[in-house]
């Protein structure tokens, strides 16, 4: 079985928790909005629509339908789907679900296979691949049985460039990045940046402690490249 999840929290921090969650199967969808306990701030609400009052009188996680179906479903054989899995999976974890089965991130498996799109958030891949083409419904960004529906029309795009075991190989390969997105160096080739500037990445390694992880291994990459 294939699981397509996505899930909305009360932020990115360590104390934050999940808010909703949506899982897309074969034949079944689910949708739920849960109390775990942790009141949503207003950047978080501006970005999915969610309200402490909706929270209210909401369920954990743990007692809802839809966490039964996902613990029915906790085996080897299942295939857990999402955009930034390991996130999603950290997120559910706190909640007190573990996943046993292989797993699929297809933000990694895209930057993998298609380095040309350069942005990679889910809801950018579904007009720059033109995954919208595929919606029956207009669906609603940050709504987590919406995002995870597109999650499911990307990962189905994917299975032209790989199959679904390349892809969960994929999603365990740390994804060489060419360039930076951000800061100083900007559209600069981190290659060219060891050569010039070795002292900076050397200080973003021991200094940023929530680097993204391909980003990390880029850097580690090229410094020992040209050493």
């Amino acid at each position: 079985m294939i699981l397509f999840v996505n899930v909305q929290t009360t932020g990115l921090e360590d104390r934050d928790r999940v808010c909703s969650i949506g899982v897309v199967s074969e034949d079944d969808k689910f949708y739920e909005i849960v109390n775990e306990g942790k009141k949503i701030p207003p950047s978080a609400s501006s970005i999915n629509h969610i309200t402490n009052e909706m929270l209210k009188g909401k369920a954990k996680l743990k007692d809802t339908q839809v966490y039964e179906f996902l613990q029915k479903h906790n085996s080897a054989s299942t295939i857990f789907v999402g955009h930034n899995v390991g996130f999603i999976l950290e997120m559910l974890h706190k909640s007190g679900f573990s996943f046993e089965g292989k797993v699929i991130d297809t933000l990694r498996v895209t930057k993998h296979l298609i380095p040309e799109c350069e942005v990679f958030s889910l809801q950018y891949l579904r007009y720059e691949l033109k995954l919208y083409k595929q919606e029956n419904r207009t669906l609603i960004a940050h709504n987590a049985l919406d995002d995870a529906e597109v999650v499911k029309n990307l990962y189905e795009y994917l299975l032209d460039y790989a199959s679904t075991d390349e892809m969960i190989k994929l999603s365990a390969k740390n994804v060489l990045i060419q360039k930076f997105k951000y800061g100083k160096y900007a559209n600069q080739y981190i290659e060219e940046i060891a050569l010039s500037d070795r002292g900076y990445l050397e200080w973003m390694l021991e200094n940023v402690l929530d680097l993204d992880e391909d980003l990390r291994y880029s850097i580690t990459y090229f410094l020992q490249g040209v050493s």
